[in-house]
């Protein structure tokens, strides 16, 4: 395990978790304190179990973790890396990255807590079989088991079933492993390794929460049946209104949800375990009689409640702080650390103790020296307490109260803040995570912290407070972001894809940077050259002066076949050891800012391309990156706003392009598709890509009717079937098989339906098992122009670099008869 950051002592994996707080300071509220108080009294867990980030069923986890007061978590095996994008253009390892937070921002809301698995979402597949190719289901499996034996759930709850009725490869993928991770977390013999820092479980039931949504109802009048609709006038709002503000976290799926009030009915079959008849927690004991030596508490707990008073809060600390200490007596290892630390929080909040550490910098390096601001108040009277402890060092400095104290500290970066699921480069399908201790976190468990040791009228409590970094901004107010732990020297690209054309040099510049507090010092960089390729110079040393942050280089690159398209990856080592990394960065205002790690590398793609387009207009829809990847191949790109293309004199483009999902996003729609079919009718070329078949602003799609189906080929390797005679495979670049190879993730989505016959259909292609589709590709004549729709993945395959998919688009843009 990874060392932590400074000097406190993390037990591994948190599973024997010391008594202290690892969190932010809980800021409750009277209401929050309350609820809190009553969650004390319950001894209940329920893990819901899934495949993406918005699979999950917020409505109930807001039920059973406010309403119930259960423990309760969400597993999502992936981060929803390979879903769709409606507010940016990031895709894969950053959209997952977003949606990670995104479900962290929606689990503050409802509650819940958060688990993941290794598994990478490569993509819609349409069978489990396919899905466990990807994911190693044995590694998924047993991490499964992991969560459930920390964890340890009363009840398991799954979003899908193991069948064709669940849709999505990895929906039945996640049912199928509920199913055996219920089992094998309960068996010694399964996973043994697991057993020096857990024990097995056995939950008591495993349940599927069957729905009616998607055209398709599984819910049936015998089965398990719950009204969760309750209106919880501590939080004034019921279970509907919260599970909409925290689905409407998923801010990137599009998910904006409207509330809902009043009687909601939850259906539940039985799969495994002891079947339920009124309750999902039937025979289980929730109280305090579940564990040994609990008859002591609950009676404490109960007078806790009575004597509580929502306008002095601190009234209660001596009684919870005698709670505390009574807790030590029970005989069960896992509620007591649980309630410890509830009782640690509500002490915390009643006291109205609030506490900050903030760095003066947004980022440092490897090494440096951090400076953290530390201030503590107490805003409660009649309280005892004492700052006895920050980082180790001693300080005993009794605290007045409403009175802000500062201290200043010094901790020394001694790792960097890369997301531990990508220290290392992933697979196709799952994550490498070399520390398995590390699974299920959904942030990384050791980041930047400090520890403080405080005495509230006589009982110690640690806390290990996360660093941030603090601003105020003009508009939103005051931001708090994670701080950020950069490597020594990173590397920025000028471009990250390097396409060379028909075999010519490309010159890619290279911009160093020196992080952090280091002086004078020389790195080796020698670029890592894939067989088939030329890069010169083939290495280089980078001297920094003392005060010197930047030297730049200029690479060429070029392939050592003219005659071949190719596609390789660029990468480098630093001093010959270590892999160069570049800094990227995502910024939303609905999340934290994100920083992390990848490799510093360049895609490097031949094409052998000729091209006769010019000059495209380019209409954003939901955000892509095909106009970068058009001026790559020399094109002129003019990327118009609504108002602009309404305006715009068309005939002065070779081509006008509508971005992906322009007919789900922009309101404007209409307006434009008439302007851009006048273009087409007076000798103009328009390409539409693809639109998802639901939230639909209009559907005209184009000079004759059809319609937008489900269809898709998720085998990026199928076959493709199509009419070598067509003029759309023949000018100006000959199309060939060859053409469909390297294609990533995927070869289309929501292929087209009830085609007008005066649309040609070239192209044919299914996935294994299944019909020849005809959706993918609708070219028609209409007036002296040409129209084209298209549902192939280009938005994926160009910013890739696959040589067959530039040619191909190339084609669809040029004024082939």
């Amino acid at each position: 395990m990874r060392r932590p950051f400074i000097s406190v002592i993390i037990i591994l994996a948190g599973i024997l978790s010391t008594s202290s707080v690892k969190a932010q300071n809980p800021q409750w509220d009277a209401a929050e304190i309350k609820l809190n108080l009553e969650k004390l009294n319950t001894l209940g867990s329920v893990l819901y179990f899934a495949a993406h980030p918005d699979d999950e069923n917020t409505r109930l986890i807001a039920w059973l973790a406010q309403e119930k007061k259960y423990k309760t978590a969400y597993l999502s095996l992936t981060r929803g890396d390979g879903g769709q994008n409606l507010i940016g253009t990031e895709q894969g390892i950053e959209l997952g990255l977003i949606r990670t937070q995104e479900l962290l921002a929606a689990r503050k809301i409802d509650k819940g807590e958060q688990f993941f698995s290794s598994a990478y979402d490569f993509g819609f597949s349409k069978t489990p079989e396919e899905t466990f190719e990807f994911w190693d289901k044995k590694r998924v499996l047993g991490e499964a088991v992991w969560i459930i034996r920390k964890f340890r759930p009363d009840v398991i709850i799954t979003r899908f079933p193991p069948d064709s009725r669940g849709g999505h490869g990895h929906h039945q993928a996640s049912a199928i492993l509920a199913q055996e991770a219920f089992k094998a977390a309960a068996d010694p013999n399964q996973f043994s390794e697991q057993l020096q820092f857990v024990s097995p479980w056995q939950a008591k039931r495993l349940l599927w929460n069957t729905a009616n949504f998607g055209g398709q109802n599984n819910t049936r009048e015998d089965q398990l049946k719950i009204d969760i609709g309750d209106y919880n006038s501590l939080l004034g709002a019921s279970y509907g209104e919260i599970a909409a503000h925290s689905r409407s976290s998923h801010k990137s799926q599009g998910f904006g949800s409207a509330s809902q009030r009043g009687s909601s009915i939850e259906y539940f079959e039985f799969v495994d375990g002891v079947p339920a008849e009124k309750t999902l927690l039937d025979n289980v004991d929730t109280s305090w009689k579940r564990v040994k030596n609990g008859n002591k508490v609950q009676p404490l707990i109960d007078h806790i409640n009575q004597i509580y008073q929502i306008d002095k809060p601190e009234l209660i600390i001596n009684e919870l702080i005698k709670l505390y200490k009574i807790l030590d007596e029970i005989d069960d290892e896992y509620w007591k650390t649980e309630k410890k630390k509830e009782v640690e929080k509500l002490i915390l909040a009643c006291g109205g103790i609030w506490f900050e550490s903030v760095a003066r910098n947004s980022s440092y390096a490897l090494g440096d020296e951090i400076k953290v601001d530390h201030s503590i108040i107490v805003r409660r009277p009649n309280i005892t307490v004492e700052l006895t402890q920050l980082n180790g060092n001693s300080i005993h400095d009794t605290l007045k109260t409403n009175r802000l104290q500062k201290d200043t500290m010094l901790v020394i970066a001694d790792r960097t803040t890369q997301p531990y699921w990508l220290m290392e480069p992933h697979g196709k399908g799952k994550f490498n995570i070399s520390d398995f201790n590390l699974t299920g976190y959904p942030e990384n468990p050791d980041a930047p912290s400090v520890s403080i040791e405080i005495r509230i009228n006589g009982q110690p409590i640690i806390i290990n407070q996360l660093i941030k970094y603090k601003y105020t901004d003009p508009v939103r107010g005051e931001i708090y972001n994670p701080i950020v732990i950069l490597p020594p020297l990173t590397a920025k690209s000028s471009s990250s894809l390097a396409l060379t054309q028909n075999a010519r040099t490309v010159k890619v510049n290279l911009t160093f940077q020196k992080n952090g507090q280091i002086g004078a010092t020389t790195f080796h960089v020698k670029p890592n050259i894939p067989k088939g390729w030329e890069v010169l110079p083939a290495s280089f040393d980078l001297s920094f002066k003392e005060s010197e942050r930047i030297i730049s280089r200029e690479i060429s690159i070029k392939p050592s076949d003219a005659t071949q398209s190719s596609i390789d990856t660029l990468g480098f080592l630093l001093n010959n050891k270590e892999r160069l990394k570049e800094i990227k960065s995502i910024e939303y205002n609905h999340i934290p800012d994100i920083v992390y790690f990848p490799d510093a590398a360049i895609k490097m793609s031949n094409i052998n391309l000729i091209n006769d387009v010019k000059n495209v207009a380019y209409i954003h829809g939901a955000g892509d990156l095909i106009p970068e990847s058009l001026v790559a191949i020399g094109i002129k790109v003019d990327v118009l706003s609504n108002e602009q293309a309404l305006k715009a004199d068309l005939s002065t483009y070779d081509a006008v392009i509508f971005g992906v999902r322009i007919f789900n996003v922009n309101k404007q729609i209409a307006q434009l598709q008439n302007k851009v079919l006048a273009y087409v009718k007076m000798g103009g070329t328009v390409l539409e890509q693809y639109n998802v078949n639901n939230g639909m602003i209009a559907k005209n799609f184009g000079p004759f009717p059809f319609s937008i189906g489900r269809s898709r080929v998720t085998d990026e390797k199928a076959t493709v079937h199509f009419d070598k005679n067509d003029p759309i495979f023949n000018y100006p670049n000959k199309i060939s098989e060859a053409d469909f190879k390297h294609w990533v993730q995927e070869r289309g989505l929501y292929f087209a339906e009830d085609i007008d016959k005066r649309y040609r259909t070239p192209i044919t292609m299914q996935d294994p098992g299944e019909a020849l589709h005809n959706g993918s590709l609708l070219v028609a004549h209409y007036g002296k122009g040409k129209f084209v729709y298209t549902s192939l993945s280009f938005f994926r395959q160009l910013p890739a670099g696959i040589p067959g998919a530039y040619r191909l688009f190339v084609n669809l843009l040029s004024k082939s008869k």
